[in-house]
């Protein structure tokens, strides 16, 4: 909540007291200590359990790949966890879905009734964002956008779609890298 979240990091980042914070969200200390453990359970429950390796990142991302496809359902299903979460973000100049979509069925619907609206030419590659496996999408040959995967036991738990053409600008041009 957004209550959880100013106290999780008026606490955590900023080492305010939990007296100072009481006052400033108006709550007494007890409830800012129970607010503050309530975030640190949820932070903790999202953070992945291991770090996937590229190679299982990649066999979940060509598995995701080849059933969107091949349009097979069950193999997309198989592939996405059943607790996925899809956020998309078009920056308010290409459409995206306003809410993230939860569950595995409900984001399988999402891909399979989204695609087929398509009437240009829908394409994806494999590469690598921030150092996580992802879809680089074009539409009629341009960039359409970028979907990264958060992999967790071989099946997918995070679908990130940037499709807002002011975060994907930098993707056309390369960034030299310098030895220190």
């Amino acid at each position: 909540s957004p209550m959880e979240r100013a106290v999780f990091v008026l606490r955590e980042a900023f080492d305010i007291g939990y007296d100072e914070i009481a006052e400033a969200v108006d709550k007494s200390p007890a409830a800012v200590r129970q607010i503050a453990h309530r975030a640190r359970r949820h932070v903790d429950a999202r953070r992945p359990r291991r770090v996937v390796s590229s190679n299982e990142g990649q066999a979940v991302l060509e598995s995701f790949l080849d059933a969107i496809e091949t349009g097979d359902p069950q193999a997309l299903l198989e592939v996405l966890a059943p607790e996925v979460v899809l956020m998309s973000d078009g920056g308010g100049i290409k459409h995206a879905a306003l809410r993230p979509v939860t569950g595995a069925e409900r984001v399988a619907r999402m891909f399979a009734g989204g695609i087929g609206k398509f009437e240009d030419t829908l394409t994806a590659e494999p590469t690598m964002v921030n150092g996580n496996p992802a879809l680089l999408v074009r539409l009629d040959g341009k960039i359409d956008g970028v979907m990264a995967i958060r992999v967790q036991d071989a099946r997918i738990t995070g679908l990130y779609y940037v499709r807002n053409p002011e975060k994907l600008s930098h993707l056309t041009s390369a960034t030299p890298l310098t030895l220190r």
